[in-house]
Order: structure tokens, then sequence, then C-alpha cells
């Protein structure tokens, strides 16, 4: 691996942070600028010509697939893309964070594979490779259109793994369609044990304006990264060219019902930073413990949101521990 590419590796906890602080951003501008736009799509065609230069350069950070899908759903297509691992654990599926796609799981995908096949995926409504063709109207929907992806794969059962918005896709899927899902993984998942803080919010609406200057949203970008300074790598060109470029028109994700959560059968990995400004990371904790019929709690004291690539090796061998449970 080239210099180049290491650097930009050690710099990949602002991508994992930019996909909560995106969420926030495009809740907060959610109240300021309504649209009445179905679907979610390019503003622009540079916008878009840009956008792909930069996924094309982020992905040069991730190993090689085995695979390229495009599947189709009631909601449009979404991009898959299979890598085949060394391991024979049930495969696992990655889900994103919002307005960062695929490549933000470079860090973590090496060790992954030791475990077993992987998928990892554009969200749909998100910018990326998946295309939304029909709006996305509730939870409901966005759990359909996962689920009939997970149909359209070859295998039965999956471990899905979702980080930030991510989390919250992986337990929607899991309360509405959980036939394929034999195990989730939660990283720092929001809205899914408690809220976004009020704080948070606020500091997130100069961000969400995309015509505003860039160090605006660097600057938030950076407040949910525990004050990590936010550097031009691949991954953050692809992020920060998403925020601006692309609309997306979904439905504000509604905190999962602590019912809901009781109902989940399977096992459930629960990895929360423990200096995420995203949640209230005390009461998920609580929830998740008091809520989960299997599940197991983690909390990365010092972690920021960015825990996906900050502790990637310790995310790993607790996913391994995890899978290994009887």
């Amino acid at each position: 691996m080239g210099a180049s590419r290491r650097a930009g590796r050690g710099h990949h906890r602002i991508l994992k942070t930019t996909a909560g602080a995106v969420l926030v951003a495009a809740l907060a501008l959610a109240l300021v600028l309504r649209s009445p736009s179905p679907v979610g799509h390019w503003n622009s065609a540079e916008g878009r010509a840009q956008f792909l230069a930069d996924y094309e350069a982020a992905m040069q950070d991730m190993p090689a697939a085995s695979g390229t899908l495009d599947v189709r759903t009631d909601y449009g297509i979404v991009r898959v893309y299979r890598f085949e691992g060394t391991g024979d654990a049930d495969p696992l599926v990655l889900l994103p964070g919002r307005s960062s796609p695929a490549p933000v799981w470079a860090d973590n995908l090496p060790a992954l594979l030791g475990f077993g096949d992987v998928y990892a995926l554009d969200l749909l409504g998100e910018p990326g490779m998946s295309v939304q063709e029909v709006p996305i109207g509730s939870d409901t929907d966005h759990a359909a259109w996962l689920g009939q992806v997970l149909e359209r794969l070859p295998e039965e059962r999956f471990t899905v793994v979702g980080m930030s918005i991510g989390g919250w896709t992986a337990a929607n899927l899991a309360a509405h369609v959980p036939d394929r899902v034999a195990a989730v993984v939660l990283i720092d998942p929001v809205l899914t044990f408690s809220g976004i803080p009020a704080a948070t919010a606020i500091r997130a609406v100069p961000a969400s304006v995309p015509w505003l200057p860039t160090s605006w949203r660097d600057a938030f970008n950076s407040y949910t990264a525990g004050g990590a300074p936010v550097e031009d790598v691949p991954v953050a060109r692809m992020t920060e060219t998403a925020m601006r470029t692309y609309s997306i028109r979904l439905p504000q994700p509604a905190l999962i019902d602590e019912e809901a959560l009781h109902g989940l059968r399977m096992p459930v990995l629960v990895i929360l930073a423990g200096e995420s400004v995203m949640h209230d990371v005390e009461r998920s904790s609580l929830v998740a413990e008091r809520t989960l019929r299997n599940g197991t709690v983690r909390v990365y004291p010092g972690a920021s949101h960015a825990v996906g690539s900050e502790r990637a090796a310790e995310i790993a061998q607790d996913i391994e521990a995890f899978l290994d449970q009887p």
C-alpha cells in the first residue's frame, strides 16, 4: 500500500464522524428548507460528476471487491459490493452512515473479512451508487427495501452491521423484517436507544446549508469527532461533495420503540462511544441493557462518534467474540 493511501487511512476517523454529523445536519435542514421533491437526487450534473470522481478515489482504500451487484427493489436499485472472506461465519452486511457510502468501511474491512464473506452497500435514498426511484415514506418502507436486498442475495442468513444511521437502519430492519437477520451489530447507532441531544442539533443548523462555506461543516464534523481536525483525504472529499451536491428526501427516522427493541430475538451487539455527542450515552446504555433480550453492550471510554475507525481493531475483536458465542 502506498504512502498516500496509508496517510488517508490515518484520517478515516473524520469520515465515520461525518456520517453522524450529516444526519444531524440533514434533520436540521429539513426544518429550515422544506421541499416536496419525492426522491433523493443530484442537484446538478456537475455535482454528480464530482462526487463520482471522489467516490472512485475513496474506493481505492478498500480491498478489491469480488463482485458488484445492483439489486432491484420496489424502491429503487441498491448497489452492493461483495468481498470474499476466509472464515465460515454468516455473511456480514455493512450499512454506512448518512451521506457516507460504502468506502467508509475501509478501516474495518480487512479484519472483518477474517470472519467470512462481507457485503457492503450504499444506502437507498443517500448519495452513492444506489438509485432511489420511489419515495420512502416510513420506517416500514426503510425496512422493506433492505429486506428485499437480503432476499435477493444467495445466502439465507446474515449478520447486519450498521454505524450511526446505518445502526438505526439495521435495528429498524430487525424490528420489521427479521427473517434473514441472524444477528445485529450496532456501532454508536443514532435514534435507536436515545434521541439526538438538542445542543448537537442546534450546532448542526449552519452546517446543514450546502452553499455556506465548507469551514462551517468542517467545524461541526470536528465537534462530533471529539475535536479532531478535518483532513482533506479521499473519503472526506467524497462526503463533503455528497453533502453539497445531493438532496436527500427521506423521512426523519423515528426513535425505535422500546417494545420493538424488546421484541428482537436475535443476538445484538451494541458498541457505544463514551464521548459521543450524537446521543445520550448513559441513557442509551441503560435502555439497551434493559430492553434487549439477547444483547451485549460495550461502552468504549474516550471514543467519539468516529469510534468505527478510532477503535477498528477493538471493534473487530468484540465482533469476533460476539460471533463465536454459542
